[in-house]
């Protein structure tokens, strides 16, 4: 008789038999401020705000739809879902998690917020108990182990797949939870995870496309609404991932001894998660561009005398495209390896607005990207992949034409890493409170800020209350 992969299994238990400690529900609320911010940094982007709403004018769905933040949509769960991950996602300064397989477990939020405020909703007009804003942050806590731990032991880049894999993953098993399922609907809402491939040619030059900021949104909003065919007793597959020839190892992991890797589920992931805080730049190059900046004085009156500029790295950094120049779009250079590091040289800061067409066509700008040369240190490798420090290393040094060099500057921790935790909880605050003032009046934000700094009270208020808050109607 068939029963369901052992990987599957050992999720469904996870997420119905797990506990959630008190430092982890803490840090899930880190993340959740952070993506509140990024979620409304990103409405001031008309290429953003063109992809919200519903799918259709006029589709609303109240009373009992999920609210958007920073705005006035009101939507059916799969919709508000999209809405939600798109804003979070967007500007790319959300948090990221880097292992095998980089990736950002915020990309869940939309499944989390839509399902929250649609079953708290529901359950009202029932005269039903609301789900809290601390079931919400437990649900957080969740998604990003089982994105993050599922992405430290297996590489789908290496396989031409793209990351979201694990974003529907970790939404429909949670997504399942929020919409009360028992153990067979979760097996059934995981075994969707290998129906739906999907290539990540989108993500490089010359091919790549805006769908680098909303794949994460489109992942998460199609797992919510398999999560509600699971609970309608639609039927899964039990060998989704084992079956021969046709199963998602077979056809997705063929290189792949033995198959996905499972290790221990806890918390780890939440705790450790990296928070974008300081620069607009793919975060394993975090700390170069923080090199960067040091030596921008000492580089800046010298620019013609550079012979070569060395990145010292760990393994896989070099995947980053090394395009970004004048002949191709913005999201090559957001995405590139050389672009911002030549740039903080050049400028001495890096900011969004740094990325735009004008600001490429800078000859100094296009010099200095052909000089940036790529060194993998093991030690920085060992580092990066050790558990109890998730080193982010980065060194940089320029070298001129009459033999001189400056020094070689080296950063093991950006802000946002836990090991910078204290120093960057301020700035992650701040962060937090300038995009707020963007948004809302006064008064809401003081409203907001008091209700995200006191945990007691965030963790027992309603969830559809606090989605009230942040919406417009």
């Amino acid at each position: 008789m068939l029963s369901y992969d052992s990987a599957l299994t050992t999720l469904a238990h996870y997420i119905l038999d797990g506990e959630i400690s008190k430092h982890a529900t803490q840090s899930a609320t880190l993340s959740l401020i952070d993506s509140i911010a990024c979620a409304l940094m990103a409405l001031k982007d008309p290429e953003c705000t063109k992809l919200l709403g519903p799918s259709v004018p006029g589709a609303d769905f109240r009373p009992l739809g999920a609210k958007v933040l920073g705005t006035a949509y009101q939507l059916e769960p799969v919709g508000a879902a999209f809405n939600v991950s798109c804003m979070v996602r967007w500007m790319d300064f959300n948090d990221t998690w880097l292992a095998k397989e980089w990736c950002h477990p915020s990309d869940n939020l939309g499944a989390i917020w839509a399902l929250g405020d649609y079953v708290s909703r529901l359950r009202l007009s029932k005269q039903e108990q609301p789900l809290k804003v601390r079931d919400i942050l437990h649900a957080m806590v969740q998604a990003y182990e089982i994105q993050g731990v599922l992405a430290m032991d297996n590489s789908f880049y290496d396989e031409g797949l793209d990351h979201t894999l694990l974003v529907r993953l970790a939404s429909a098993g949670v997504g399942a939870k929020i919409l009360g399922g028992q153990r067979r609907n979760f097996k059934r809402a995981f075994t969707r995870l290998c129906r739906w491939g999907v290539l990540r040619v989108f993500r490089h030059a010359p091919f790549s496309a805006t769908r680098q900021a909303w794949a994460g949104a489109d992942a998460t909003s199609r797992w919510v609404q398999l999560a509600l065919r699971a609970m309608s007793g639609e039927m899964g597959c039990m060998k989704a991932l084992s079956a021969p020839k046709w199963g998602f190892e077979a056809v997705c992991m063929p290189q792949t001894k033995g198959g996905l890797a499972l290790n221990e589920l806890g918390a780890h992931v939440i705790e450790n998660v990296l928070y974008k805080i300081s620069y607009p730049v793919l975060f394993p190059i975090q700390t170069a561009v923080e090199c960067a900046l040091i030596l921008h004085k000492q580089v800046a009156p010298r620019l013609d005398e550079i012979a070569k500029i060395v990145l010292t790295t760990q393994e896989g950094v070099e995947k980053i495209m090394a395009g970004g120049g004048q002949a191709y779009q913005r999201l090559d250079r957001e995405y590139s390896l050389a672009y911002p590091i030549a740039y903080a040289l050049l400028r001495g800061h890096l900011c969004t607005d740094s990325y735009s067409d004008m600001n490429a066509k800078n000859s100094f700008l296009q010099q200095l990207m052909g000089l940036v040369e790529v060194q993998v240190s093991p030690t920085y490798t060992k580092e990066a992949k050790e558990p109890h420090k998730r080193a982010i290393p980065n060194a940089l040094q320029v070298f001129f034409k009459n033999g001189t060099s400056t020094q070689k500057i080296e950063v093991k921790y950006p802000l946002g890493h836990r090991f910078r935790r204290e120093e960057g909880l301020s700035a992650l605050q701040q962060k937090c409170q300038n995009a707020l003032k963007k948004v809302y009046p006064l008064k809401k934000v003081a409203q907001i800020e008091t209700l995200l700094g006191n945990q007691d009270r965030l963790e027992n208020l309603d969830f559809n209350l606090f989605c009230d808050l942040l919406a417009f109607v």
